[in-house]
């Protein structure tokens, strides 16, 4: 048996770039091929499009964890790596896109709509991207950078012309039944519906499309019962049409009282999305009154006695029967009449292209603090470091240089003297900690030596041939420590 399932929490890691490729090209009678590695693939991005043969977000709820491919490596002959395919992920049309935190990234209305839910890792660049008038043959290459990885939360608003609102067993789901081919579950027992239902309805030459939303309840703008989990189905609805049950037994009820009860609660609920729809809030919308169940002894005496009180407000009311089938063609064209009023007002609807609010990042700058962890430490924040930090092999000393010739040109040497740093210090950055070695100097300043190594960071620490035979004396009683060797 399918479900419908409306809310749901998916976990979206995009795919890792590949690493950059370090290669010299090596022909025969060609010594100084030059470096040659290539720049590793982009990792495939988590997408979200809109697709109008899909109606429920069950998929992501048996599967909340999508995860993209990963880029491939760079070769060498300057060879790029593959990028990674991205993960398109179908929604339904009205489907709303949220942080954990509540803040609404994308709102997904219209066939094709697209939402980058989690962007792919750049690749690594590789040695011959590295080539510069010091640093003519790099012995290293860039890793790539990891994928962005998120925990967002979709929320489906359904997208329909009429709105069905009643407390439990009006007869809704009744109703959708006989306007439409939609066979929602109908019994003779009170219940209320566990998910919308949607009927398309059509009346001539007007085809619109109906919408049962489960039963309200007084509270539940405020979270009592389902009417949080539903109310939102209500707010791309052009027409809300309130169906009241004029046969109920239960004491202190009438349908004066119970549509009293639900405007309430809809004054009460504020759309967050009423900006985006144009449609302004629920107490706004127009409305119609269907009195159900006129078939029921008495109960057609009652929706007589009180159709004047509804009118007199200005609502269009219509007396049925779901079960007869009686009122049911003028109430159809009233619903038509009313859609296409709106439809007229609304103009031609134009398909949304997608809309990119980047967020400004400065990622020039940086900042220095100090370190609460570590007495005399420094971290240093900033976007341009913690990737660069990420990107580094610190296997590869050549690499290291590089990486250090980046920190100075930026500027964070001098930061960290201003501060007070001194040689030996814990400096921070991303995941890496390190002890501070200030003025190693440019690569402009230093010889260049092999492949994989700089100057600058060797440490020599092997005991040569004349300090071993000096100490060699000196446990023979040849010599003593304090002699200076000539």
């Amino acid at each position: 048996m399918s479900r419908f399932v409306d809310r749901v929490t998916v976990h979206v890691t995009a795919g890792n770039g590949g690493h950059g490729c370090a290669s010299i090209h090596r022909e025969k009678f060609k010594p100084l091929g030059g470096p040659d590695g290539g720049n590793g693939g982009r990792g495939g991005s988590v997408i979200l499009e809109v697709d109008p043969q899909v109606h429920t977000l069950l998929d992501f709820h048996f599967r909340p964890h999508l995860k993209a491919t990963n880029g491939k490596p760079g070769e060498g002959g300057n060879r790029e790596g593959k990028s990674g395919q991205d993960l398109v992920l179908k929604v339904p049309d009205g489907t709303v896109v949220l942080d954990t935190d509540g803040r609404m990234l994308a709102d997904l209305v219209g066939a094709g709509t697209r939402f980058d839910a989690a962007q792919g890792g750049r690749g690594g660049r590789g040695n011959a991207a590295l080539v510069s008038k010091a640093r003519k043959a790099p012995g290293f290459a860039l890793l790539g950078e990891e994928g962005q990885a998120r925990d967002l939360v979709l929320e489906l608003k359904s997208v329909a012309d009429v709105g069905l609102v009643g407390f439990p067993s009006a007869g809704k789901s009744s109703l959708v039944s006989v306007l439409s081919a939609a066979k929602p579950k109908i019994a003779d027992y009170p219940f209320t519906t566990l998910a919308p239902n949607l009927g398309v309805v059509s009346a001539g030459e007007t085809t619109f499309t109906v919408a049962d939303v489960p039963g309200l309840i007084p509270g539940a703008s405020t979270g009592r019962g389902l009417g949080l989990d539903f109310l939102r189905h209500l707010e791309r609805c052009a027409v809300l049409a309130h169906v009241v049950d004029c046969a109920t037994l239960e004491p202190g009820r009438d349908p004066v009282s119970d549509v009293d009860a639900l405007e309430a609660e809809l004054a009460a609920y504020q759309p967050a999305l009423a900006a985006d729809t144009g449609l302004g809030d629920l107490a706004e919308r127009p409305r119609i009154v269907v009195l159900n169940k006129a078939d029921v002894p008495d109960a057609e005496e009652l929706a007589e006695m009180v159709r004047p009180e509804f009118e007199a407000r200005g609502w269009p009311v219509f007396v049925i029967s779901a079960v007869a089938h009686t009122g049911l063609r003028e109430l159809t064209f009233a619903l038509a009449d009313l859609v296409q009023k709106y439809r007229a007002e609304r103009g031609t609807p134009v398909a949304r292209r997608p809309v990119i609010r980047p967020i400004a990042i400065d990622e020039s700058g940086f900042e220095v603090i100090s370190d609460p962890d570590q007495p005399g430490g420094f971290i240093v924040r900033g976007p341009r470091p913690e990737r660069w930090i990420k990107q580094t092999p610190f296997d590869n000393d050549e690499a290291v240089g590089y990486l250090a010739d980046r920190l100075n040109r930026l500027g964070v040497e001098d930061e960290l003297v201003k501060l007070g740093a001194v040689p030996g210090c814990p400096v921070t950055i991303g995941d890496v900690c390190f002890e501070w070695e200030p003025s190693l100097g440019t690569i402009d300043d230093v010889p260049v030596t092999g492949r994989g190594t700089d100057i600058r960071l060797e440490r020599n620490e092997r005991v040569g041939a004349a300090e071993r035979r000096h100490q060699h004396d000196v446990r023979r009683g040849l010599a003593s420590d304090d002699e200076d060797d000539e």
